[in-house]
């Protein structure tokens, strides 16, 4: 449930798995930190090792090619 408004609650959430490559362990820290930053993303999981990722994000609140845009300012690769 996302902390700023309570949405999530009524299943309206959208979950992403993939895989990226280009992790480190820092921006692997950075991108969590600044996806679970925006509006309506509830959850995120990477592992830079192997690179799988999940978010779990509300697609009313923000859009796919924003949580795109915290990836390419990493440099890294999300293979969706």
């Amino acid at each position: 449930m996302c902390k700023e408004c309570g949405c999530g609650i009524n299943n309206d959430t959208t979950r992403l798995q993939f895989f990226a490559e280009g992790y480190t362990e820092e921006s692997a820290k950075q991108i969590e930190a600044s996806l679970l930053g925006l509006p309506g993303v509830m959850y995120v999981h990477i592992h830079s090792h192997d690179g799988e990722t999940t978010i779990d994000y509300d697609p009313k609140k923000t859009k796919l090619t924003s949580l795109l845009k915290v990836f390419d300012e990493q440099n890294v690769v999300a293979n969706l």
